[in-house]
């Protein structure tokens, strides 16, 4: 993604980055809290009480850290792709919104990290919908975070620069979700054993 929508490239066809993103953005956030919420309320329905919600979290956490570490990118998921001739196709704002309301649910295209499994039992297990949106929104921003790492692309040596460096982080960078997914998770059924 970040190979196609980037300032030159988006300057290349008549369009402005920093509108592009932000309809990326603000629908990754939006397509994720509605999701949440509503994944929030039908978990509300299934058991009330709360005392054990917070070490189901954790569990389910744990978990997705635990399966990305040892066995990264093996997960079931559909092996659909954002439709890149929308680029060509439509305004930058217009294909923003809709690569960031796909994207920003993180199971409408291919799934590379058990954590996004993660986030959508997490939403149901909170238990409420406005939990589930703030949990959802949180993780269609974390979605959108990767276009920093190309804004200040002005030629493309620039962006190859940045893409290289982005491409050599990115072991060390899943390893790094991975085990804040474990530290998370165990964090939280720490503190409610503790």
């Amino acid at each position: 993604m970040l190979a196609s929508i980037n300032p030159l490239g988006e300057r290349a066809r008549g369009n402005r980055w920093g509108w592009t993103v932000g309809g990326y953005t603000v629908a990754a956030v939006a397509a994720a809290a509605a999701l949440g919420a509503a994944l929030g309320a039908l978990g509300g329905l299934v058991a009330h009480g709360a005392g054990w919600r917070l070490p189901a979290i954790g569990g389910v956490a744990l978990a997705a850290g635990i399966a990305d570490l040892a066995a990264p990118g093996r997960l079931l998921s559909l092996r659909r792709q954002v439709d890149e001739g929308w680029l060509s196709r439509y305004r930058g704002w217009v294909y923003g919104v809709g690569f960031g309301a796909q994207l920003g649910v993180g199971v409408v295209t291919v799934v590379t990290s058990a954590t996004v499994y993660a986030w959508l039992a997490a939403t149901a297990l909170s238990g409420t919908p406005l939990a589930g949106a703030l949990i959802g929104a949180a993780f269609g921003l974390a979605r959108s975070m990767p276009f920093a790492a190309v804004a200040r692309v002005r030629r493309p040596d620039d962006l190859r620069v940045s893409l290289r460096g982005l491409a050599a982080w990115a072991a060390r960078g899943r390893v790094a979700a991975a085990g804040g997914a474990v530290a998370l998770g165990a964090g939280c059924i720490v503190t409610r054993l503790g």
